[in-house]
């Protein structure tokens, strides 16, 4: 395992991120962070850790620097800025596909809350890098008009204690065109405290990326097609 900080460039500022590349790694996943979150949250770590454990590689990402941080814990103004965190995810996407040891893997992405939106605006602007997308009690409806245009396996994980953000989901999937499933932890509410809810999550993200991170290419979603789980 190689494991570092690093600074990931995007539009004049530096993002802080840790990397962590397991040996013989079959695929790359990039965490989106959600509303006042950071690569520091201890719920997407303990689930890149289940990631690194089933040998795929994790890049947690800091989308805003320190001084937007601290903005944003005043005005809650940069968390819901879709365009800017998209674009920095894009950026994110790109440099790991110039890195020496990362450019050959497939990348999938892992959104959480308003992450989620982020991720799949990013992965509709990155169709050939995207393969596979999970969405950890997001808001995919932040999404928009990108929804329709997510060539890439969407998993959206939501608590069925979490009853607007479960709604949001299920209105959300039925714009998405591809392959895509709504995955219900039952009981479990909007940052899954509750014992054995994040264990779901993991589990299901685990195996979401075993089957749909692999290598892009041509039409690698034409003709899938899914209703989301109810």
């Amino acid at each position: 395992m190689v494991a570092e900080s690093v600074k990931v460039p995007s539009n004049g500022v530096l993002l802080d991120g840790d990397l962590a590349v397991p040996l013989d790694a079959r695929g790359m996943v990039l965490f989106a962070h959600g509303s006042g979150s950071s690569r520091l949250s201890p719920r997407n770590r303990a689930v890149a850790e289940g990631l690194r454990g089933a040998g795929f590689a994790t890049l947690l990402l800091d989308l805003l620097t320190e001084a937007e941080e601290r903005e944003d814990a005043v005005t809650a103004r940069l968390r819901f800025d879709l365009a800017l965190l998209a674009g920095r995810l894009v950026d994110a996407v790109d440099w790991l596909g110039r890195r020496p040891g990362t450019a050959v893997l497939p990348v999938g992405l892992f959104g959480a809350s308003t992450g989620a939106g982020a991720a799949l605006v990013a992965a509709a602007a990155r169709p050939g890098r995207v393969t596979a997308v999970v969405s950890r009690g997001g808001r995919p409806d932040l999404a928009g008009d990108a929804l329709p245009r997510v060539a890439a396996p969407v998993l959206l994980v939501v608590g069925g204690a979490d009853a607007p953000v479960l709604g949001l989901n299920r209105e959300a999937a039925r714009l998405l065109p591809a392959l895509h499933r709504l995955h219900v932890v039952p009981g479990a509410t909007h940052l899954f405290p509750e014992p054995g809810a994040l264990e779901q999550v993991t589990e299901a993200a685990v195996d979401w990326f075993h089957r749909h991170l692999r290598p892009a290419g041509p039409d690698t979603t034409a003709g899938e097609s899914g209703p989301a789980d109810r």
